[in-house]
């Protein structure tokens, strides 16, 4: 039997027309098996996962304005949470027992970065890993790095601490209050470090002055406030320094409250005490160095070791001012310590 042949004309324009159809308009389908294998062998880009721990309370709004500012600070390097990084955040609620507990659960989470408030929630975190990176935010006392030029381990971050702003606190507060002879030195059992600012800075500035200085310390997880505050009424405490723990920062509404029942001035360590309803405030501040705390968990992630990373100091320290405060307590700020205060707050 003859076949039918299709005239060479047809034939030839069946196949201009699918070439002219697959070419222009579907550039891929002369190629769509290796382009769908290409495509089915890219794996989804990894997003960072960052872990943040701190010993404060989640709801604290201090804490919250804190983690905002971390939150800004990595916004402003070009992060979006939930986009491309992940954020977990695990808060103590001022129960130290539970900072080993949580630093695992942030590690079995395989989190990229470890930002962590203080050395006292470091510790915890250095003993459950040895190879995530920890940023601190606000170090006192640097015993977990080789150096703050090169820490030399897996822990870096800011150095907030130095045994110098003691003294210079204790100048400042007694200049508001010159008549007062007997000062007190309140810290967290948490903090060695402000127990060995006291024993050189303080006494021996308090001596330089002509003062008498105590050291009253509290002791987690149930701190005796109350009590702190009847021994230093039995003394004739006539003003008081407080140091910057997580201890006394978790409980520092009631320390507030007992100063403000007690009329006792009082100098602290961070300017967010002094707009809580402090006296005083001297030191660096806080908030600013969660934010910084963002440009380290930039560079790690960007494939810098923190062992290379220098920990940094605060360069600039700011003064405080509550007039309202002083006022409730009967207190006149003098002229000359008024016009040094970077901020008073009226």
């Amino acid at each position: 039997m003859r076949k039918k042949l299709i005239p060479s004309f047809f034939s030839d324009s069946l196949v201009l027309f699918w070439f002219f159809t697959l070419v222009v308009f579907s550039p891929c389908s002369l190629l769509l098996a290796p382009c769908l294998s290409t495509q089915a062998q890219q794996p989804a880009a990894k997003v960072p996962r960052v872990g943040i721990l701190t010993t404060s309370s989640a709801s604290d709004p201090l804490t919250v304005l804190r983690h905002d500012a971390f939150r800004y600070g990595l916004r402003d390097l070009g992060y979006v949470e939930g986009k491309n990084i992940n954020i977990e955040q695990r808060s103590a609620e001022g129960r130290f027992e539970r900072l080993p507990e949580l630093a695992e659960e942030l590690v079995r989470l395989k989190v990229d970065v470890l930002v962590v408030s203080s050395m006292t929630v470091a510790r915890p975190a250095r003993k459950v890993t040895a190879t995530i990176p920890i940023v601190v935010v606000a170090a006192g006392d640097p015993i977990l790095v080789t150096s703050l030029a090169r820490p030399g381990g897996n822990v870096t971050g800011l150095y907030q601490f130095s045994p110098e702003l003691l003294g210079k606190r204790l100048e400042l507060l007694k200049e508001v209050v010159p008549k007062v002879s007997r000062f007190a030195f309140l810290n967290g059992a948490d903090a060695p470090a402000g127990n060995s600012a006291f024993k050189d800075q303080g006494r021996k500035v308090a001596k330089a002055l002509g003062v008498q200085i105590q050291l009253v310390e509290v002791k987690a997880p149930n701190p005796d406030l109350e009590g702190a505050f009847r021994i230093m009424v039995k003394k004739h405490i006539g003003a008081l320094i407080t140091e910057a723990t997580p201890l006394t920062q978790f409980h520092r509404k009631r320390i507030l409250e007992l100063l403000e029942q007690s009329r006792i001035p009082a100098m602290h360590a961070e300017q967010e005490w002094a707009t809580s309803g402090g006296l005083l405030s001297y030191g660096a501040n806080r908030t600013d160095l969660y934010h910084r705390a963002a440009t380290y968990v930039d560079k790690i992630l960007k494939g810098a070791k923190p062992a290379d990373l220098p920990v940094e100091q605060p360069m600039k320290f700011e003064f405080v001012i509550n007039l309202k405060t002083a006022k409730q307590i009967g207190l006149t700020i003098p002229p000359n310590v008024l016009a040094r205060a970077d901020k008073v707050i009226r």
